[in-house]
């Protein structure tokens, strides 16, 4: 495989890669180096990317397994996930304070759920994969995938509206 079409095939997925690394490493720097990685593995593996089925789903399992590995290595057990990549066409103060309490309550109550579910719940709902991908990248069932995906948004919704409606802030 020639640079250009390997810039080409990782240009499609690599700021999904790096989403992924942010949201489990927390550090851009960290997230930053991981992306490096993965995709300097699979230049330094060119010669067998033919062999995957989806090369994209590969390298965010290589993502994955290289921010465990940095975790592990770090003995770190409490990952932070905060997502603040929404952005509004111009929101009034109000409705931009609102939406940041809202992210910022959403990151919190990610941050207590069981590690499986926050990584199926950013993969599903923040970088669009579909069950079947998510059931290969992080090798599991599909059902399972369901399951997790169901329980998590469901933790999710009414932690918020316990929030809302105690107006807890």
């Amino acid at each position: 495989m020639k640079e250009k079409a390997f810039i080409s095939l990782t240009n499609g997925f690599k700021d999904k890669l790096f989403r992924l690394a942010k949201r489990l490493l927390i550090s851009t720097e960290e997230a930053e180096d991981a992306t490096q990685e993965v995709l300097l593995k699979l230049w330094r593996n060119k010669s067998k990317i033919a062999e995957y089925t989806n090369v994209e789903a590969f390298a965010m399992t290589m993502t994955k397994n290289y921010c465990y590995d940095k975790l592990k290595a770090k003995e770190t057990g409490n990952l932070k996930i905060v997502h603040s990549n929404y952005k509004d066409e111009q929101p009034s103060l109000q409705r931009q304070v609102e939406a940041k309490d809202s992210l910022d309550w959403v990151g919190k109550i990610m941050n207590d759920l069981p590690e499986q579910q926050r990584m199926i719940i950013q993969l599903r709902d923040i970088e669009q994969y579909n069950n079947a991908e998510i059931a290969a990248m992080l090798g599991i069932k599909e059902v399972a995938v369901r399951v997790a995906l169901s329980r998590g948004r469901k933790k999710i919704r009414e932690e918020l509206l316990k929030k809302h409606k105690h107006g807890v802030g």
